[in-house]
């Protein structure tokens, strides 16, 4: 990240150079200030972006009619923007139009305080027009001037709000926070697939707990997942799930999603249980969900869907979501049945979700680890046997074409992963015996 700090430096000097203002702007101003590692460096500028593109050999104008061009240099894309000032909004999501103007309105116009502060790179000089950095210090996420035209503006600044408020661990100020109660019903009128997003970010930058905490605290949760709204107040029995209802458990569980976690595996540990409270019963004082993970698979994929989220993500969660129950009866399993589990190209994820929901709950991980042991002690080809004979080898046997041979393949596989086939003589013999 350090050489693409020097490039976003460069930049400014070339820019600074041809007379024009330009700043670090946003987010890595924000994150260095808090002695973070900025993810990435965006520049705001005084130059418009036609004189940008004309300094610049490699450029894409990925919003020019906004002022934003990305510069490309030494391999690294830097998002560079034209000071701006924005004309009313009129989707919810973009200005009507912008105009160019000064580092001041620039700053005026973005969302919260904590990102509207610019950094001189060659000075080291922070400009400050919205005391951005007092609730910085103070740690606390503020919308710049009306908290509920700033919202109107662009609604994806709610999601936004919670999920800086959880990374950084801040307090989101209350106009602003009582801005978002008042509007989050309306957070669905923008693009599902931005939401999408936000949720995912929410989840896989480290603090998933604390933002589901804030989107159920701001009415958020009821109107983006409401079928993860309704798990609260579903009671579970107190043998299996000490910890509480179902929203709590998912809440522990999801806690322990570190930064950088896969969005499959974030999603399925958020939905694992989204069936149980169509399923939830009693049944001689026991509570019951039966088939809960068969229904929360369907509704998991459906939310997916709906989010936006891809084909590979919807189908891995939905395998994560409909077995995340398989792994309780792995040491009471065939060993066919044991290997042929071991060997599904998500195991992995599904052996994580395992763990995390065992840890979210009574604590017992004694099937996940007989099959972290089991996984360890048998070899890839025990899992994944090679093929001893062909279809062609049976039709050689003397079996005529047809399904049938399809069925022969398949007991020789079992009888392989149960150990009784090793070897291509053993497996003609297998076939001779049986068939």
């Amino acid at each position: 990240m350090a050489e693409r700090e020097a490039v976003a430096t460069e930049l400014v000097r070339r820019l600074r150079a041809a007379g024009h203002d330009a700043y670090f702007a946003g987010g890595c101003v924000r994150d260095r200030l808090l002695g973070r590692e900025p993810l990435d460096y965006d520049i705001a500028t005084s130059a418009p972006p036609e004189t940008v593109q004309a300094l610049f050999p490699r450029t894409v104008p990925v919003g020019a009619q906004f002022g934003v061009v990305l510069v490309v240099a030494d391999g690294m894309p830097v998002e560079v923007a034209t000071f701006r000032s924005d004309a009313a909004y009129v989707d919810g999501r973009r200005p009507s139009a912008v105009h160019f103007g000064s580092a001041r309105e620039d700053a005026l116009r973005r969302d919260f305080t904590v990102n509207a502060l610019f950094l001189d790179p060659l000075t080291g000089e922070v400009v400050d027009f919205v005391a951005g950095q007092v609730d910085l210090r103070a740690g606390i996420i503020r919308a710049i001037g009306d908290a509920g035209a700033r919202i109107a503006e662009d609604r994806l600044r709610m999601l936004r709000a919670v999920r800086l408020a959880a990374r950084l661990t801040f307090t989101i100020e209350t106009t602003t926070l009582d801005a978002i109660r008042a509007a989050a019903s309306t957070v669905t009128d923008m693009a599902a697939e931005r939401i999408g997003d936000e949720v995912v970010k929410i989840l896989t930058e480290g603090a998933a707990r604390r933002g589901f905490e804030l989107l159920a605290e701001t009415g958020l949760l009821a109107a983006v997942l409401p079928e993860v709204a309704c798990m609260r107040g579903v009671e579970q029995s107190p043998d299996y799930h000490p910890e509480g209802d179902v929203f709590r458990h998912t809440l522990l569980a999801i806690e322990q999603l570190r930064a950088g976690a896969a969005e499959t595996l974030a999603l399925g540990l958020l939905l694992h249980d989204v069936g149980k409270p169509v399923t939830a019963a009693r049944r001689n004082e026991r509570i019951t969900f039966y088939g809960h993970s068969a229904v929360g698979a369907d509704l998991a994929v459906a939310i997916c869907q709906r989010l936006r989220r891809s084909r590979t993500t919807w189908e891995r969660v939905d395998y994560l979501v409909r077995n995340h129950l398989r792994l309780v009866d792995a040491p009471e399993m065939r060993l066919s049945t044991l290997k042929r589990l071991l060997r599904h190209e998500g195991f992995e994820e599904l052996l994580a979700l395992a763990r995390m929901d065992a840890l979210a709950s009574n604590r017992d991980l004694r099937y996940v680890e007989f099959c972290e042991q089991r996984r360890a002690e048998l070899a890839c080809e025990e899992i994944r046997p090679p093929r001893l004979l062909s279809g062609d080898d049976l039709i050689a046997l003397g079996h005529p074409p047809g399904p049938r041979l399809g069925e022969i393949l398949r007991a020789l596989e079992e009888a392989q992963l149960e150990g009784q086939v090793t070897t291509r003589d053993e497996a003609e013999q297998f076939v001779r015996t049986h068939f």
